[in-house]
């Protein structure tokens, strides 16, 4: 389970989306999640699908492997879709009391969980095919205008960034733990919330104790390294748009005419 989280990781191949600045994905992911949820209509999900397919083509990152990620959150989508299966009001198809199924539910629960496997995938995407580095570069440089309003943009994007670093080392080192608790004859497969909660409890102190120490060692690796802030620090590899990240930004800026099109249309 902790292998099939793929948020946070990065799948280091030459393609084409992972030359792409920063910038351009990130204005991308946030169009992309603004799309999904404008679109509201079978033709205007067509759309978004074939892009999204397209994008994950020119990424060269298995689908398989892009898809992993989903499996960490199906209870997520199960509860989400049957809430809005059984708690949207409209035209009953199927009725058991005061418990009942209606069209306007079906259509609410489908988009729901196709807007969820598709938030999931797009911005995995993003981390897939950009490293924590180029995220951080990306969201400082892109974001620099709010430096006027006192807005501490490098610290918001260090946060994020060592952040999303932290998910696959925490998943890695968690499962180290748990073969390691297992191989002193602890067991994780307790029956009941109950038992599964125990059960927990020698993974999470020693899993807590190792996230502070981590935290604690990147903290005095900075110190050491006389880092203060954003304040007059330079990047060692400047952001530079090229030719491919203004075609970039004419598809992005394209495809969601077109969404907004599909959708004042139908």
């Amino acid at each position: 389970m902790l292998k099939d989280i793929t948020l946070g990781q990065y799948y280091q191949v030459d393609s084409v989306i992972h030359r792409l600045d920063p910038r351009v994905k990130l204005v991308a992911t946030l169009f992309f999640i603004i799309s999904i949820f404008v679109a509201d209509d079978p033709i205007g999900f067509i759309f978004l699908t074939v892009c999204l397919f397209a994008i994950i083509a020119l990424s060269k990152v298995p689908f398989s492997f892009m898809v992993r990620g989903l499996k960490s959150i199906i209870i997520l989508l199960l509860i989400c879709g049957l809430f809005n299966l059984f708690l949207t009001p409209g035209d009953a198809i199927v009725k058991w009391g005061k418990v009942q199924i209606t069209i306007q539910g079906v259509r609410a629960a489908i988009l729901m969980l196709v807007r969820m496997i598709y938030l999931i995938i797009g911005t995995s995407i993003m981390t897939l095919t950009t490293t924590p580095n180029q995220l951080t570069d990306g969201l400082e440089t892109g974001l620099r205008a709010l430096n006027y309003i006192h807005v501490p943009v490098h610290e918001i994007a260090m946060m994020m960034s060592i952040a999303l670093r932290f998910i696959p080392i925490l998943n890695d080192e968690t499962d180290k733990i748990m073969k390691a608790q297992m191989a002193r004859g602890a067991s994780f497969d307790g029956k009941g919330i109950v038992n599964k909660a125990k059960a927990m409890v020698p993974l999470l102190v020693p899993l807590f104790v190792s996230a502070f120490r981590r935290a604690n060692d990147l903290a005095l690796a900075m110190e050491a390294r006389c880092y203060h802030g954003g304040e007059g620090r330079t990047s060692m590899k400047p952001l530079h748009y090229r030719r491919r990240d203004v075609m970039g930004y004419f598809y992005i800026f394209g495809a969601f005419a077109v969404v907004i099109v599909l959708h004042i249309i139908f």
